[in-house]
């Protein structure tokens, strides 16, 4: 998910310890929840992004704890709507006056209790108890203790699902009204109800293995020694899943032997397919898992300018660009929506996966939901019209340019490429798109989405530039 303007976290949050777990299995998953709340907390408190704080995080636990947290993370706020419902009927006053502690600890007491029927209910209270002591002293770990309690006794029932279809929607699948009822507009009742359904669903954990690093084989090798285990393969060489979440502190993540990136956006850099071309423009480049995905797929001949007007942005994809070792990646800041620092069509291939709302990627960003309004559909939509209509500059004649977003709002993806397409007669939609894609096609663009392909929400157009 590209994300504009991402507050910066520290890698260690307040109040956790640094080292790394040690002792009991019991000592080992009070650490692994302690973990967890602590990110929660900061996800509520300072809008921080659960998946970096994850990345940050995890890769000093076992792999058991490293599922674990992640599930407890995502988990927690995926359902964080449903949860408040039924905290909010044992609590005596509004969960707005309750300390984001206290709030916390119960959300994620509570998911275990409704959610993961592997930990018993006694241990779930107990630890939440425990680490609010922790946190907010003995008095409001005794409040803790009575509402998850209360809750164990006493299950709120779901809303009557005849009184008002959307709301029972809303709380049953946690996701909030309005993003019920657009859901419901762009895709019918029971599709919709299959979308929310797989956005609670855990989201895969991916790689892309380093291909200029070595054979496939050998790469997995590589990375199986630092405790991971690949599930299956995806759908081009380079694509791998994990059975937990990646490490980010071994031999293999410091060596550049993989990049952490979801199946369906590795997709968007194939579907540019920019083998043979000596430069290719990334307009909005930031973290940098498509860069250094282009840089690969065009190495040794060719290069990438990965534009951002994020400057923290390009430090990362300078980061990512090194530890991989692509030593064919320049960087440049500019504002993309207003011009790009490159002389007219100067480029073979451009790629511009536009910021966007995020709506194909609650599985991994379960936390936007709660952010997002309808409106920022629109804010969006309207920022990636004015990229796009930027970025084909660039395009030379007979070139691509491919346009992604990670949404799967109308409004974002196929409104956008049309209104291009209707400004812009010299561009049209090339459908010569690479053999594993063809079957993701829907009226010649590529489109994905968690509950029909298991893959992130997605939506890439190829559009070439005709040669007169």
């Amino acid at each position: 998910m590209k994300r504009a303007f991402v507050k910066a976290t520290p890698a260690t949050p307040p109040g956790c310890s640094t080292a790394a777990p040690s002792g009991s299995v019991a000592s080992r998953g009070l650490a692994a929840r302690r973990a967890a709340l602590q990110i929660l907390l900061r996800v509520e408190r300072d809008r921080a992004f659960a998946d970096i704080l994850l990345g940050q995080w995890v890769g000093q636990f076992a792999a058991p704890d490293r599922r674990l947290i992640t599930r407890l993370v995502l988990g927690t706020l995926a359902w964080q709507g449903r949860l408040d419902y039924e905290l909010a009927r044992h609590v005596r006053h509004p969960l707005e006056r309750v300390t984001p502690e206290v709030l916390a600890a119960m959300r994620m007491g509570l998911f275990q209790v409704r959610m993961l029927s592997r930990i018993p209910q006694h241990a779930a209270v107990d630890t939440a108890v425990t680490l609010t002591r922790e946190l907010a002293g003995r008095g409001k770990a005794g409040f803790v203790n009575a509402v998850l309690r209360k809750a164990i006794r006493n299950p709120t029932a779901l809303p009557p699902r005849t009184a008002d279809e959307t709301a029972y929607l809303a709380i049953a699948y946690s996701h909030p009204r309005w993003l019920v009822e657009s859901l419901i507009a762009w895709f019918g009742l029971k599709t919709a109800e299959a979308l929310m359904k797989a956005n609670n669903e855990p989201a895969p954990n991916v790689l892309r293995l380093n291909l200029a690093r070595g054979m496939r084989d050998d790469l997995v090798a590589l990375v199986s020694r630092d405790e991971m285990t690949v599930a299956r393969h995806g759908r081009f060489p380079e694509t791998v899943v994990l059975n937990s979440a990646p490490v980010l502190d071994g031999e293999s993540w410091h060596g550049g032997i993989f990049q952490p990136q979801g199946e369906a956006s590795q997709l968007v850099s194939r579907l540019l397919a920019p083998g043979g071309q000596t430069l290719v423009i990334d307009c909005a480049a930031a973290p940098g898992g498509k860069t250094t995905h282009i840089a690969e797929l065009i190495a040794p001949v060719g290069k990438v300018l990965a534009i951002d007007v994020n400057f923290s942005g390009l430090l990362r994809v300078r980061s990512a660009a090194a530890r991989l070792g692509h030593c064919n990646v320049l960087i440049a800041r500019a504002d993309a929506s207003l011009g790009l620092p490159v002389r007219p069509r100067s480029a073979g291939c451009v790629l511009l996966d536009a910021p966007c709302t995020g709506l194909g990627t609650l599985r991994q960003h379960p936390e936007i939901r709660w952010r997002l309004s309808y409106a920022d559909i629109e804010r969006m939509a309207m920022l990636q019209k004015r990229m796009l209509r930027q970025a084909a500059t660039a395009v030379a004649n007979g070139g691509m340019l491919v346009y992604a977003v990670c949404s799967i709002a109308p409004q974002e993806g196929p409104g956008v490429m049309a209104a291009f397409l209707a400004e812009n007669p010299d561009f049209e939609l090339d459908r010569a798109v690479p053999e594993q894609l063809r079957d993701l096609l829907v009226a010649g663009c590529v489109k994905t989405r968690p509950d029909i392909d298991g893959l992130d929400g997605f939506f890439a157009a190829r559009l070439k530039r005709c040669a007169w």
